[in-house]
Protein backbone atom coordinates (compact mmCIF):
# COMPACT_ATOMS: atom_id res chain seq x y z
CA UNK A 1 0.00 0.00 0.00
CA UNK A 2 2.63 2.18 0.37
CA UNK A 3 4.23 1.93 -2.92
CA UNK A 4 0.89 3.15 -4.32
CA UNK A 5 0.46 6.14 -2.01
CA UNK A 6 4.43 7.02 -3.31
CA UNK A 7 3.48 6.57 -6.62
CA UNK A 8 0.37 8.99 -6.27
CA UNK A 9 1.89 11.21 -4.61
CA UNK A 10 4.79 12.03 -7.10
CA UNK A 11 2.56 11.66 -9.77
CA UNK A 12 0.30 14.74 -8.29
CA UNK A 13 4.01 16.51 -7.44
CA UNK A 14 4.70 16.12 -12.13
CA UNK A 15 1.60 17.35 -12.15
CA UNK A 16 1.95 20.59 -10.19
CA UNK A 17 5.29 20.75 -11.95
CA UNK A 18 3.97 20.90 -15.59
CA UNK A 19 1.25 23.41 -14.66
CA UNK A 20 3.77 25.53 -13.06
CA UNK A 21 5.77 25.21 -16.13
CA UNK A 22 3.28 25.98 -18.61
CA UNK A 23 1.90 28.40 -16.64
CA UNK A 24 5.25 30.29 -16.25
CA UNK A 25 5.53 30.23 -20.09
CA UNK A 26 1.85 31.55 -20.83
CA UNK A 27 3.11 34.60 -18.57
CA UNK A 28 6.32 35.24 -20.92
CA UNK A 29 3.96 34.52 -24.01
CA UNK A 30 1.59 37.46 -22.59
CA UNK A 31 4.24 39.70 -21.84
CA UNK A 32 5.26 39.89 -25.58
CA UNK A 33 3.81 42.76 -28.26
CA UNK A 34 2.68 41.93 -31.31
CA UNK A 35 6.08 43.25 -32.52
CA UNK A 36 8.32 41.27 -30.81
CA UNK A 37 6.68 38.00 -31.65
CA UNK A 38 6.87 39.07 -35.82
CA UNK A 39 10.41 39.64 -34.86
CA UNK A 40 11.02 36.76 -33.04
CA UNK A 41 9.16 34.59 -36.03
CA UNK A 42 11.28 36.38 -38.87
CA UNK A 43 14.53 35.77 -36.86
CA UNK A 44 13.24 32.05 -36.66
CA UNK A 45 12.50 32.05 -40.31
CA UNK A 46 15.92 33.31 -40.97
CA UNK A 47 17.86 30.93 -39.08
CA UNK A 48 15.86 27.73 -40.70
CA UNK A 49 16.61 29.29 -44.19
CA UNK A 50 20.31 29.50 -43.01
CA UNK A 51 20.37 25.90 -42.13
CA UNK A 52 18.84 24.79 -45.35
CA UNK A 53 16.34 21.96 -46.11
CA UNK A 54 16.19 19.30 -44.18
CA UNK A 55 16.01 15.71 -45.38
CA UNK A 56 13.14 13.79 -44.98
Amino acid sequence: MKLWKALGLAGLAGVATTGAIIARNQRARAQLTPDQVRERLHERLEQSQEQGPTRG
